[in-house]
């Protein structure tokens, strides 16, 4: 498993892209603060300048060539015989993504810290109580800590449709528009179908991805979710195991 884990280590910091997305985050959050204007500071503020929407999008990219590009020129064979184990290899990508993924919500943090003075002075106090009755670093550290479950459930979802297809564009596609389009399929669900009415219906796999949303913006989210927080985030944990289990289902029956 070690072992399994260094290489695919070792192909992530060896692929020009994970070294560009930084440098891509960085340059998304200054079009989301001129986007948004110094009246939206303390939004910008905890949601480290929209970091949760950017660090979403590298994530598909970067998550959805883990295996395509394996597939296609046959690498994913000589994995399989070194580990020994299909899970092996499954885990160990699943572990790396996800340490990837801490590195970006790392960076976003640190560079709110960097650009919270240079674009927004000393407007807004890092200490000034804001949501949920907390401080405004409270706030950003809860919203990239509730992010990370988000996240998490998308790469678990990028897993899945990486092994049913062999295809990167169409993975990329797919995970776009369930990001994307997501709360406008989970809206028209528990709006205007004739399932509108059946409460099941607000636990679909689409509202999940609402979570980070909702947490930021509780007042507007809610009324599409119909879910709380807590619920929201026992839904989202619930699918990420769900999509884990289906995505290594689906790669062990695989034949390569």
């Amino acid at each position: 498993m070690i072992f399994s884990i260094k290489q695919e280590f070792y192909k992530l910091t060896h692929k020009k892209s994970t070294w560009i997305a930084p440098l891509f985050l960085l340059a998304l959050m200054l079009m989301a603060a001129f986007a948004f204007g110094i009246a939206e500071g303390k939004l910008l503020m905890m949601t480290c300048f929209d970091a949760p929407d950017w660090i979403m999008f590298i994530l598909v990219v970067v998550g959805s060539t883990t295996f395509s590009m394996e597939f296609q020129n046959n690498a994913i064979l000589t994995l399989l015989y070194k580990a020994n184990s299909k899970i092996k290899v499954y885990l160990a990508k699943f572990v790396v993504i996800f340490a990837y993924d801490l590195l970006l919500h790392f960076l976003a943090i640190m560079f709110t810290l960097i650009l919270k003075p240079i674009l927004l002075g000393s407007r807004y106090s890092w200490t000034i109580i804001y949501q949920y009755q907390q401080p405004l670093w409270e706030n950003m550290l809860k919203t990239m800590l509730v992010d990370l479950m988000t996240t998490m459930l998308l790469i678990s979802l990028v897993f899945l449709l990486s092994c049913l297809s062999r295809s990167n564009a169409i993975v990329i596609t797919v995970s776009l528009l369930v990001i994307f389009m997501g709360q406008s399929i989970s809206d028209e669900l528990l709006t205007f179908t004739k399932f509108a009415n059946v409460k099941l219906m607000r636990w679909n796999p689409f509202n999940m991805f609402n979570l980070t949303r909702q947490y930021y913006n509780f007042i507007t989210y809610h009324a599409t979710t119909k879910l709380l927080n807590p619920e929201l985030i026992m839904g989202t944990m619930a699918y990420l195991l769900i999509f884990f289990i289906l995505g290594y289902t689906v790669f062990r029956k695989r034949k390569f």
